[in-house]
Formats: structure tokens, C-alpha cells, sequence
């Protein structure tokens, strides 16, 4: 007999759409990956970068010490282009603060042991953002 639960989404049909959402090898990440690859580097994906740490970066450059993230911009509430959800608002405006607080203690904690975190907004322009991290690899 299965359990029963209340779903934290507001229909099924939404549950469904938010159970679809990749954690990884979403389009903006991997225009990203392609373009990093094509410039020589190599690197881990959706990786821990430090093992007692569970926190996962979509690239790991292990050698270098330096995590890339690509976030998206409704999870991860960008500036720019976050929107508020219309239904179910203070399940989800709790759930991106709470992303936020852990994108910041996550780069935190990084930095604390020596690591170079690159942040990449989904709307970025995948050659700009392929640019930054590369940048950042090259000169660690």
C-alpha cells in the first residue's frame, strides 16, 4: 500500500512540468561545455569539487581548483530576468531564497579552500560565458 503525501505542487499537471526539469545537460550549459571543449580544456561535469562538500558545479576543473555553474534564471533568481511565481508564491519565493543562500555559502566555502567559482546566468551569451571560464582556467 503506497503512502500517502501532499504534493507541494499546486496541480498535477505543474508537478509534472518541475519533475521534467533537468539537473543537468540543459541547453545553456551545454552551448557552454561545447564551447569550452572546442578550446582545449577538459573538465568534469556535474561534479562535486569537493568531496565531503554536496554541492554539485555543471564543470569541475580539478587541477585548476575551479567550479563553473551555470544557473538558471528562475531557480537561482536573476536580477535581470527572475519572475515570481503566480501560484503557489510562498512555497516558491522560499524555495529561491533558500537557492540563493546556498549558491552564496557554496561559493563561501569554495573560496575557503581555494577554489575559483565562475557563476553563468542562463541568458548569458554562451560565448561570453565560455570566455569567462576559460579566463579563469587559464590563469589559475
Amino acid at each position: 500500500m503506497p503512502l500517502s503525501y501532499e504534493s507541494w505542487a499546486s496541480t498535477p499537471a505543474a508537478r509534472a512540468v518541475m519533475q521534467a526539469n533537468r539537473r543537468r545537460d540543459t541547453t545553456p550549459e551545454m552551448a557552454v561545455r561545447r564551447l569550452v571543449h572546442a578550446a582545449g580544456l577538459r573538465y568534469r561535469v556535474d561534479a562535486r569539487p569537493l568531496p565531503d562538500l554536496n554541492r554539485r558545479a555543471d564543470l569541475v576543473f580539478t587541477r585548476a581548483k575551479v567550479a563553473a555553474f551555470v544557473d538558471g534564471c528562475y531557480w537561482h533568481g536573476c536580477p535581470e530576468h527572475g519572475t515570481v511565481a503566480r501560484t503557489n508564491v510562498t512555497y516558491w519565493s522560499t524555495k529561491i531564497a533558500r537557492n540563493k543562500e546556498r549558491d552564496a555559502d557554496t561559493d563561501r566555502l569554495l573560496a575557503g579552500r581555494g577554489w575559483r567559482v565562475v557563476r553563468v546566468w542562463e541568458h548569458e551569451s554562451p560565448t561570453a560565458a565560455a570566455a569567462r571560464i576559460i579566463e579563469v582556467v587559464r590563469s589559475a
